[in-house]
């Protein structure tokens, strides 16, 4: 399918000295771009691990959590219930 587009003069200069510099087309560099953004790869590297699962905590809250400072406390799920079961209770 075919379209036309308005590039700014500026970016296309760019785009096409950078197409040429890889020994590409323009064209070529437009679609691989659009496939990148469109597709993005799934977030999961090789190794298996997700984001979550890779990222590392700060030193100062990694202490905090090691020493259990930061445990105990109501379980949100409580509250909400709690919550709501309050305002029922209130409507009746």
């Amino acid at each position: 399918m075919k379209t036309t587009i308005d590039i700014p003069d500026a970016l296309y200069k760019r785009a096409k000295i950078h197409a040429i510099e890889q020994g590409r087309t323009l064209k070529d560099l437009v679609l691989s771009s659009l496939e990148r953004e469109i597709e993005p790869p799934s977030g999961i590297p090789a190794s298996g691990q997700s984001f979550f699962e890779r990222r590392k905590l700060r030193p100062g809250f990694k202490r905090l959590m090691e020493s259990r400072a930061l445990g105990g406390g109501t379980d949100s799920t409580i509250i909400i219930s709690e919550d709501r079961s309050s305002r029922e209770d209130a409507l009746l």
